[in-house]
Formats: C-alpha cells, sequence, structure tokens
C-alpha cells in the first residue's frame, strides 16, 4: 500500500477530496438557491452530488487499478475480465507500429452507365477545371 502514498497519488488524493467537497458545496448552495425562488437550481442541486459521486467512481477505479498493477496481474482498462491478460516483461514497451496506407482507386465505367450520370460527372469536371466560371458558363 506505499503506491498510494507517492507525490502523484498524494495529488489525486487531494483532487478528489477538493472536487469532492468543492461539488458538494455547490449542490448546496443550489438548493439554498432553490429553497429561495429559483426553480431552476433544483436541477442543478441534483447535479452536483452526481458529478462528487463520478469523482469519487474515477478515483476509486483508478486506485483498484492501480493496486492490481502493483499486485502483478495488470490489466488494462479495457480488456475484457474473461480474457487473459498478455504477459509482459517489466522493461518491455508497447510494439509501435507503421500504419497501413490504403489506395483507394477509382471503379471503372461500365459501357452500360447511365448518359445522365456521365452528363453530370463532365460538368462537375468542367467545373473543377474551371474554377472561376459559374454554372451558366458550362458550354455542354
Amino acid at each position: 500500500m506505499r503506491w498510494l502514498w507517492t507525490p502523484a497519488w498524494i495529488a489525486r488524493h487531494v483532487a478528489m477530496v477538493v472536487l469532492v467537497g468543492s461539488f458538494l458545496g455547490l449542490g448546496w448552495w443550489q438548493i439554498s438557491r432553490a429553497t429561495a425562488g429559483n426553480n431552476l437550481s433544483w436541477g442543478y442541486a441534483v447535479e452536483w452530488p452526481i458529478f462528487a459521486g463520478f469523482v469519487v467512481y474515477v478515483w476509486w477505479r483508478e486506485v483498484r487499478l492501480a493496486r492490481r498493477a502493483a499486485q502483478g496481474g495488470a490489466v488494462s482498462p479495457g480488456a475484457p475480465a474473461d480474457e487473459p491478460a498478455p504477459a509482459a516483461s517489466a522493461d518491455s514497451r508497447p510494439a509501435v507500429r507503421r500504419p497501413v496506407r490504403v489506395i483507394r482507386a477509382p471503379a471503372a465505367a461500365t459501357p452500360g452507365d447511365d448518359a445522365a450520370l456521365a452528363a453530370y460527372n463532365d460538368y462537375l469536371s468542367w467545373l473543377n477545371a474551371n474554377p472561376g466560371a459559374r454554372p451558366g458558363d458550362y458550354p455542354g
């Protein structure tokens, strides 16, 4: 449990306490505004404690994941529970792979294509070749 008292974890604990205290205080403030006649504040009075609960959940989840990693069962947060975790040594790094380039070839026109579609494509290519032209200037 010493890993919970490193400077990074102390900062996380302090941030969690400050955020939860602030969110609950803001919720109490919204309740006082709502009882004074501001009906919109009832919604905010409900939201702030939910935000505080979310902060506690994220903190608890991070503590639990760090505890698993410290015990040797390093499981990534998105890994399903029924699949075994990949074995990794202490000095291993994740593999960096090159991105795959996909080349898209245009579809070949078949003789049976629609004549209206071919005329429209000619019109679009003419507009692309003449950027300053207006659609009414098309000679076709």
